[in-house]
């Protein structure tokens, strides 16, 4: 029987490592914009063509290399950064493994041009695939430029699978910000398509925060400093009123490398536990300086899942260094500056006469709660949606989800089938904790979710308005001022047509700054900024950039925030209104983002309970 193992060719060997390094044209930015931090550069410019897969190109001002380290930076397991294993326990710098340039030059055309400050001339060299192709002296500056050429070229599977450029432009950009944060005393340019995306000047850390995220940041953070014998907590977090549903900003960071770490998360969490609504995150910037002993960073390629020795007592130390940062913002007192025309508060005298009881006059015979329709609770103001179900009551309802109803019924869509649903061709319905509508049906009771029915309604009313172009803007009493950071506003740029014929009005204030002077018709009592920021963040988060997509994504961000709230007192012609309206949509059964709408508890399942 002939031999089966063999080694593997180096070219094949590096595209099988590649597939773990180099998963996108944002793991060659990492890696190479981490490598320039590593070699001691000041200033260091990103160039990318087409979102990375036609070019990428980062040149820095740092050390440079010298010949013989240039061609072997790009043989596996080469580096200048560690020496023996107890060094993986020791490490002061981004990178170790020596993975990287091999892993690049597996997969692209790899142009190098380097220089060391003590050289007259620097070193090109030119890579395809792993296949040395030239080297030759070249002119340069000191440091180094990575020229990055037709990522995946050699590995159509990859390239394939890639994102929109959209998408992957996104994910550049957030590798681009964990690393921009990390070194505030460094100046970064990012140019996309010859566009200047960021120009960060070296500055102080709450600077760079505020230079990548915008100015509307910089009033809700909170400054959080601890030190203790296991190490240093430093940065800030968002106040409770800067809490969004999505999307905030949160980054650990330890020994200026950017982790994800879901327990730490938690800590923070719990200190806004009950001064924020649930569901919604605050931002937060938290910096970890602990022994590098401590720590270990090579349990996964990427490097973001890190592992403490102390973790229980740093979670401790960082829950209080929190909710001290939150307690000292709540307990500053406010000094009244202005007290023109505020009344004098008299100085007790003692053996004085008191001074005569303020008398009230109130009705004994008045009954608040006999002013609510349902007989409940009062009445919360919400918007006026009773407009978009004007007539449906008059309309017959196909039910198009034969799932709804037993066998032997009839067809779902047909007049039969929409009578059999409902017992009483005018049925009373009762509302459960102002969430839940439960109404009788032949089969039992159906249970329908107030909040998501209604989503669903709004939404594909909004996507019919889009594809007609019907809609009718609102103008503001007074305009709202809204700033956008650097990713809402290319993705503002990205969706301005399709928000202006929905009917919202933007003008530009310069910079990054909007005035909100029109929202869609029917909208009142919601937000305009957070209206406007949510749609923008809802596009952003679309796979692609497909009119569809877009239009999906825009109709279900003004749905939520349009649709009545959890907890919405309702009467019976209300509960009437989302019922039939919900059956009148096309699909009754799950909100547009998959969530159940419905459920019905059959008649044999009572029985059961009841024995």
């Amino acid at each position: 029987m002939t031999d089966v193992i063999q080694l593997l060719p180096d070219s094949v060997a590096n595209q099988i490592a590649a597939g773990e390094v180099i998963q996108r044209p944002a793991s060659v930015v990492k890696e190479l914009v981490e490598n320039a931090v590593d070699a001691g550069a000041k200033t260091i410019n990103l160039v990318v063509v087409d979102a990375g897969r036609t070019m990428i190109q980062v040149i820095d001002d740092g050390c440079g290399m010298s010949e013989t380290d240039a061609r072997l930076a790009f043989e596996r397991h080469a580096t200048s950064k560690i020496r023996k294993a107890d060094d993986l326990f020791d490490l002061h710098t981004m990178g170790f493994r020596g993975e990287a340039l091999p892993s690049i030059a597996a997969v692209s055309q790899v142009e190098l041009r380097t220089r060391q400050p003590n050289e007259e001339l620097g070193i090109q060299l030119s890579l395809s695939g792993s296949r040395f192709v030239s080297q030759e002296p070249c002119s340069c500056p000191v440091g180094s430029s990575f020229k990055i050429e037709n990522l995946f070229f050699n590995v159509p599977a990859r390239r394939k699978f890639l994102k929109s450029n959209t998408t992957e432009l996104n994910n550049i950009i957030a590798a681009f910000e964990r690393i921009v944060l990390v070194y505030p005393d460094i100046s970064f340019t990012m140019h996309s398509n010859d566009v200047e995306l960021f120009n960060l000047k070296a500055g102080n850390l709450r600077q760079r925060i505020v230079d990548v995220f915008g100015k509307r940041l910089n009033q809700d953070l909170l400054p959080v400093d601890v030190k203790t014998s296991l190490g240093k907590i430093y940065g800030f977090v968002g106040k409770p009123e800067s809490a969004r549903k999505k999307n905030a900003q949160q980054y650990f960071f330890v020994n200026g490398r950017f982790m994800k770490h879901p327990y730490f998360h938690k800590a923070v969490q719990n200190a806004f536990e009950r001064l924020v609504p649930a569901g919604e995150q605050v931002p937060y910037f938290i910096y970890f300086e602990v022994p590098s002993s401590d720590i270990d960073v090579n349990i996964h390629p990427t490097k973001t899942e890190i592992k403490f020795e102390n973790e229980q007592a740093i979670w401790q130390i960082l829950a209080a260094a929190v909710k001290e940062s939150i307690g000292i913002f709540n307990d500053v007192p406010s000094i009244p500056f202005d007290t023109a025309g505020k009344p004098d508060i008299p100085v007790f005298v003692p053996g004085s006469t008191p001074p005569a009881m303020p008398k009230v006059e109130y009705n004994p015979q008045y009954n608040p709660f006999k002013t609510s329709p349902s007989g409940g609770q009062p009445r919360k103001a919400v918007n006026d949606w009773q407009q978009f179900y004007e007539g449906l009551q008059n309309r017959q309802t196909p039910a198009t989800q034969p799932q709804l109803f037993d066998k032997g019924q009839p067809e779902a869509g047909s007049d039969a089938a929409a009578g059999s649903l409902i017992a009483d061709a005018s049925p009373v319905h009762y509302q459960y904790k102002g969430q839940y509508i439960m109404t009788a049906v032949k089969s039992g009771l159906m249970i329908i979710d107030q909040h998501r029915a209604h989503i669903r309604i709004l939404y594909e009313q909004y996507l019919a308005r889009q594809e007609s172009r019907q809609w009718a803007s609102q103008k503001l009493l007074f305009p709202e001022i809204i700033q956008l950071s650097k990713p809402e506003l290319r993705t503002y740029v990205a969706i301005a047509d399709e928000l202006a014929a929905m009917g919202f009005e933007l003008t530009s204030l310069g910079g990054d700054s909007y005035a909100v002077n029109a929202i869609p018709a029917g909208l009142d009592g919601v937000n305009p900024v957070t209206l406007v920021r949510e749609m923008i963040e809802g596009a952003a988060n679309s796979y692609g950039r497909l009119k569809d997509e877009i239009n999906h994504s825009l109709a279900l961000s003004l749905a939520r925030n349009a649709a009545i709230p959890v907890g919405q007192v309702l009467g019976n012609d209300e509960m009437d209104n989302i019922v039939n309206g919900l059956f009148a949509c096309q699909n009754v059964n799950y909100t547009p983002d998959g969530k159940a709408i419905l459920s019905i508890l059959k008649q044999q399942e009572i029985e059961r309970l009841f024995g």
